[in-house]
């Protein structure tokens, strides 16, 4: 019988073995047993079951010692805890090991190397397995220990104790205290794994969800150089990589994002255990694994995604270890491997019918920068805490600040109000627990315990997108609840305007009809922040560099930001594409409306190298912009880059619900200009389904919408241009500010007619300015002349579709 072993191989168990095996053994025999045919590498091995620790403690009749030690147990009292969970572990290790248990543990270690072809004394990853663990609404990831590079028998045995008494781990307990799980109702098991040797090479983690926004359709992706301990526990600030599902599972390769980490340290193996070792420039200046093996890293996610949703008969997010080994001897060099995998506890238990938002009312002095973990606010008194030994010294509601956290910390980690560290990605341990408990974190501040101070009162801000800021003082926000449930259908399109990829996966969850207004300025100028002629030319500047100390600086200011690239145009392709695809993702299969760049002149002069190529203009609102650009043969090679970064994301990423829009086309004739220039550059118009829009926000677009027709697929009505100059204003001069009103008849008159003659050539019309979002009126005025589509501002969607869909039935307009 199964229940009365000690030891069973990996593949002898399964998930449903999880009350005999632990959560973490049950998931690595599931998937060596279902998935290994799936092309999914999970290293070999045996679990020791949770019979041999019950065994043990009856053998050696340390179980009611353990109870009454624990029996004034007050886990908010971190002495009490300290000094109860010392005395258990204490009684455990020290506790005579039954030499029948010992025998059967050496005998399958010894086995290993006959069984599963490993050398004798093999290097093993020992790792606890709690019986309890990883249940839908709770993780016990990281409450009890693992042991590394473990080498002999005797090294085993001794790492075997420590595994069954860090049941008991501080953190273990309070954990299990808050959980209400009684501590004799969790038993240990333990995995004897063949180690990967990525200390040689990388790891990290995955997840099959985005931990922020809990976005379901991208596997996000965290590693760094070494064993993985230091991007679990945040001790690094790791490369991260986003893969859009639905079309890698298309066979395409739709790497949606990658971030450079700082990697300055890795952990390694030495004679005398581990330790971390400075990283080289060079290595921190490129990713850890390579784009190969980010796309199988995200292929098995699937996998292992699917078939656990399968089995569960729901959705099934999980959270995924994985490291490349570097070694060869044994298992392969530059090989993955998934070392372990367990259910998402976060978003898997959200209510996908109600989405929170936070909203800051109020600006403060900003003291500190770091990234975002969630999107909620939090405030109070800082709490600066350099040492685990200190964490008495914390009260419930304070901010703690420290350098990074591990699992020793979460006693008080769950009694804060928010949390800010020095270091860490977020698939660290700060970002995983506080997304649990639900606070918001601050990680990779890297001078946050030194700018922070003790008593300080500072509002704790993640509701501004990836970047997370801590303000001083406590100051105003409020929590959005909206109800997605029953929202009404209507044949008017509801779509989007979206700028900030980071924001793209919660706005996506917003019901709409896609984004109208994708704009390609935000990417360009946040991301990227350099002209894109300077990109070009940059080995001609890098000539000029020695004898021009201007030209010298762009060229530092290049390196350092395309550190990455020794290509210096593929940054930029790469950049823009990510972020074009991201929002692109985030809305699939929807339509995402990508308007080219529309730089003013003195907007792109403002960008890195963007004063060698820019001409001064006294008004440059109405200057050289938008598709006059496109066909200069003074830009055109900038504009190239643009059409590259389009079809990057439409072919290799399968975005191909990504449409192009031409901003201020002033003549037909430039029209048909941008559109020859698109397809010089491999963009071409009705290839792959390419549709190609047209802004109408000038007069003569209006005017001529019948030509203009016949060029284009679409237009979209930019009321904001189109007023000014309808109106023959600055829209930017406060002297003329009063008069500026897109409500103005002659505005409405000119829309009016453009629906009117772009429906009467069977073309799309939408509108992407701001009035709409504004006005409900003027969103009502807009269904009466029957536009096709209105795109609003992401906090206007809700309200303004029940405004429409009333407006609609009222005029008797079917949603079907």
């Amino acid at each position: 019988m199964k229940d009365n072993n000690f030891i069973l191989w990996f593949d002898e168990i399964g998930i449903e073995d999880v009350p005999l095996v632990g959560g973490k053994n049950a998931s690595l025999g599931e998937m060596i047993r279902e998935l290994k045919d799936k092309g999914v590498n999970v290293p070999n091995g045996f679990a020791i079951t949770a019979n041999a620790y019950k065994y043990l403690l009856k053998k050696a009749g340390i179980e009611d010692d353990i109870r009454k030690i624990l029996s004034d147990l007050d886990t908010h009292d971190v002495n009490n805890l300290r000094e109860r969970g010392q005395k258990v572990r204490d009684l455990i290790i020290n506790a005579e090991f039954p030499e029948d248990l010992k025998d059967a543990i050496v005998k399958a270690y010894e086995e290993m190397h006959t069984k599963l072809g490993y050398e004798k004394d093999t290097d093993v990853a020992v790792r606890s397995s709690a019986t309890a663990e990883d249940l839908p609404d709770a993780s016990f990831a990281g409450q009890q220990e693992t042991y590394l590079h473990i080498r002999g028998v005797d090294s085993v045995i001794e790492a075997c104790k420590k595994c069954f008494a860090s049941l008991f781990t501080d953190r273990a307990i309070s954990y299990r205290e808050d959980k209400g799980f009684d501590h004799f109702d969790v038993y240990l098991s333990i995995a004897v794994q063949k180690m990967v040797r990525s200390d040689f090479a990388s790891s990290g983690v995955a997840f099959s969800i985005d931990t922020e926004s809990g976005f379901r359709d991208v596997v996000f992706i965290t590693g760094s150089y070494g064993l993985g301990e230091n991007v679990v526990k945040g001790a690094v600030n790791p490369d991260s990589f986003y893969v859009f599902k639905p079309t890698l599972k298309k066979g395409k390769k739709p790497i949606i994002g990658k971030k450079l980490g700082t990697k300055k340290i890795k952990m390694v193996y030495t004679d005398n255990g581990v330790k971390n070792i400075d990283t080289t420039e060079e290595e921190r200046n490129r990713f850890c694994i390579n784009d190969d093996d980010v796309l199988k890293l995200a292929e098995w996610a699937c996998i292992i995604e699917d078939h656990y949703s399968k089995k569960a008969g729901s959705f099934k997010p999980m959270d995924i270890e994985w490291a490349k080994d570097g070694d060869g001897v044994s298992v392969g060099t530059g090989k993955m491997f998934i070392v372990q995998a367990r259910p998402e506890t976060v978003h898997s238990q959200r209510d996908v019918n109600v989405m929170k938002t936070y909203v800051l009312k109020e600006r403060g002095r900003l003291l500190l920068k770091g990234q975002a973990v969630g999107e909620m606010i939090g405030q109070g008194e800082v709490n600066v805490i350099h040492s685990a030994d200190d964490i008495h010294k914390f009260k419930k509601g304070q901010i703690l600040v420290t350098d990074m956290t591990d699992p020793d910390w979460e006693p008080i980690m769950k009694i804060a109000a928010a949390i800010v560290t020095n270091k860490g990605g977020r698939t660290c341990h700060a970002a995983i627990v506080s997304r649990e408990l639900g606070i918001p974190c601050i990680i990779g501040t890297e001078n946050g315990t030194e700018v922070l101070r003790n008593g300080q009162k500072v509002t704790v801000s993640c509701s501004e997108g990836e970047v997370g800021h801590v303000y001083e003082g406590l100051l105003d926000f409020e929590i959005k609840k909206i109800n997605l449930e029953g929202l009404p259908k209507t044949k008017t399109k509801i779509m989007m305007n979206v700028g900030i990829p980071e924001k793209a996966f919660v706005e996506g969850q917003i019901p709409c009809d896609g984004v109208g207004l994708a704009r390609e300025e935000f990417i360009i100028n946040s991301y990227i922040g350099i002209h894109p002629l300077a990109l070009v030319d940059y080995e001609k500047l890098k000539k000029k560099a020695d004898v021009d100390e201007k030209i010298a600086e762009v060229v530092r200011k290049i390196d350092e930001k395309t550190k990455a690239y020794e290509n210096k145009v593929e940054f930029f392709i790469d950049e823009l594409a990510q972020g074009i695809g991201r929002i692109a993702a985030s809305f699939y299969p929807n339509d995402v409306i990508v308007r080219l760049s529309d730089f003013k002149t003195n907007e792109y002069a403002n960008l890195i190298g963007g004063q060698l190529y820019e001409p001064e203009e006294n008004n440059a609102m109405i200057g050289w912009r938008g598709a006059s650009r496109y066909y200069d043969e003074n830009f055109k090679p900038a504009f190239g880059l643009e059409c590259k970064a389009l079809l990057k994301a439409r072919n290799e990423f399968g975005l191909t619900n990504i449409k192009v829009m031409v901003p201020f086309c002033r003549t037909v004739e430039e029209g048909k200009k941008v559109i020859e220039t698109m397809k010089e550059f491999g963009l071409v118009q009705g290839e792959n389904g390419l549709e190609v829009y047209v802004m109408c926000e000038i007069p003569s677009n209006v005017i001529l919408a019948d030509q203009f027709a016949e060029v284009f697929d679409g237009f979209s009505i930019g009321s904001n241009d189109l007023t000014q100059l309808t109106l023959g204003l600055d829209r930017d001069s406060e002297l003329v500010a009063h008069i500026y009103d897109e409500r103005n008849e002659a505005v409405k008159r000119l829309i009016a007619q453009a629906i009117k003659t772009v429906k009467k050539k069977g073309r799309k019309i939408g509108i992407c300015g701001q009035a709409p979002s504004d006005y409900e009126e003027f969103a009502e005025f807009l269904v009466e002349c029957g536009i096709d589509s209105i795109s609003l501002n992401p906090d206007t969607v809700i309200k303004t579709r029940l405004k429409i869909a009333e407006k609609e039935r009222i005029l008797g307009i079917s949603p079907e």
